[in-house]
């Protein structure tokens, strides 16, 4: 028996891959599915079935492209109503795979059709859940994604997950292992763990929402505290992984298209489409197209685009790093954004040469800005509000950076003024977006607060009582 975790850091993502006697199976598969095709050949094993554990709203599932190109049949769990064929599992039925079983458990309460499932080896013990949104590591799914109009609301979802969690993972055996579909930094839940795999007596020691002694209102009152409005793409990304999607190949073939200089201003200036600048934060401070959005490949890309552009729908046009056109379009299709046009052939370099104008940001150290506070220049910090509770210098705004859009109207900016997040990434982007709404006197703050840390500017910590 094979299990392999295919864990994506960008959107603390874990999709499943099991193996058994020349079977295989597949769990919340990622858009991309050329990696379970070639697991799956490398071992000259079929894919017999695809597995998903409820309509996922932070990225779109790969399994009607899997589906398609592999002929196994698409499983959910006794609620699920999508626009395609499946197989319904009811509550207990399992599937052979090889010589294991994997047995549906149904564990509503994320969402209603929220499915857990348990496989068992060749011996029929219990072996490990996959319990995708319905039990995290160190937290369980937010019960606030699957309201509709008249339907369940958000406290009758939590207790409907309390009932789940101890009526079908919890009196499993202690020695489980526990696959969740997310890990620390996803928008499903807010207190996850770093670590992506955990056998379930320890998260039965460690996770608040397991406690033995938890009456439902302490859970409901718990798990509903301190969520933060889910991000504007997860319903676009429900109704795709519920109704169907284009394919990706296709997806890609519309995104690599080289444009030229000229030919990237005309659909640029014609489509209004937004220009996504995917290079590092220095890069871009050095020089940048007018108007474009920062928001770094090799940072929290896809959730920050889905967060902060937010209509998935936008056309978009891309400056990468050279090689990484693919790469680019490919993590933009996970979160839903199927509408890249094309991307600048040559990149920054090829604009410049065309005579094309270009901006900067600036940038000061740490230390620099220690003069500048003293002097009452006006400062932004765009970290979590958790982050700034924690610490922060006592005379910052926060702007939390996916508030931006809707803050701008509230607060003055200076000719000149500073800002600053954790370590660089997110005040770029920030900087970058205030430019492209018209407002240009900002500088950022190199390393952020981690550098700031380091200089003997006065900080407002959390003291320990509280």
């Amino acid at each position: 028996m094979i299990v392999e975790q295919i864990y994506t850091g960008c959107l603390a993502q874990g999709a499943y891959y099991i193996e058994s006697n020349g079977e295989a199976a597949v769990i919340d598969p990622l858009r991309e599915v050329e990696p379970y095709l070639r697991r799956a050949e490398k071992n000259n094993a079929t894919i017999k079935y695809i597995f998903e554990t409820h309509f996922h709203a932070d990225f779109v599932s790969g399994h009607l492209t899997l589906s398609k190109k592999t002929k196994a049949p698409i499983v959910f769990g006794p609620l699920a109503d999508p626009d395609f064929d499946v197989i319904n599992a009811k509550d207990g039925q399992s599937f052979q795979i090889g010589d294991v079983t994997i047995t549906a458990l149904h564990t509503p309460g994320h969402t209603m059709e929220s499915t857990t499932y348990l496989l068992r080896d060749a011996k029929g013990k219990d072996h490990a859940i996959f319990s995708g949104d319905t039990l995290f590591l160190g937290d369980v799914g937010r019960p606030d994604l699957a309201q509709k109009k008249g339907a369940m609301t958000q406290e009758q979802l939590a207790e409907t997950l309390y009932y789940s969690l101890r009526n079908k993972i919890m009196p499993l055996a202690d020695d489980i292992t526990v696959y969740p579909a997310h890990g620390a930094g996803s928008a499903c839940g807010k207190k996850m763990m770093k670590e992506t795999v955990d056998t379930l007596g320890n998260q039965k020691k460690v996770n608040y929402a397991l406690r033995e002694d938890m009456t439902k209102e302490e859970f409901v009152n718990e798990v509903n505290d301190g969520l933060l409005p889910p991000p504007q793409y997860f319903p676009e990304n429900v109704r795709l992984n519920k109704s169907g999607y284009e394919d990706i190949d296709q997806v890609l073939e519309k995104g690599k298209i080289p444009l030229s200089p000229s030919k990237f201003e005309d659909i640029a200036n014609q489509s209004g489409a937004v220009i996504l600048d995917v290079r590092s934060a220095d890069d871009f401070s050095k020089g940048h197209i007018p108007n474009s959005i920062f928001i770094g490949i090799d940072g929290g890309f896809a959730p920050w685009v889905g967060t902060l552009i937010g209509n998935t729908q936008h056309p978009i046009i891309l400056v990468t790093p050279k090689g990484r056109e693919e790469e680019t379009i490919t993590r933009l299709s996970r979160v839903g954004f199927d509408n890249t046009l094309g991307f600048l052939e040559g990149g920054i370099t090829a604009w410049t040469a065309a005579g094309k104008d270009i901006e900067q940001i600036e940038n000061i150290s740490a230390a620099q800005l220690q003069t500048k506070i003293e002097n009452g220049a006006a400062l932004f910090d765009v970290r979590k509000e958790n982050e700034y509770d924690s610490v922060h210098i006592p005379n910052a705004t926060l702007i939390p950076l996916d508030k931006i859009n809707e803050s701008l109207n509230h607060h003055a900016f200076e000719k000149a003024f500073y800002l600053h997040c954790a370590g660089g990434y997110r005040s770029m982007i920030a900087l970058s977006i205030l430019k492209n709404r018209g407002i240009h006197g900002g500088v950022n703050v190199i390393g952020g607060m981690k550098a700031i840390k380091e200089t003997s500017i006065a900080l407002q910590e959390m003291s320990c009582s509280n």
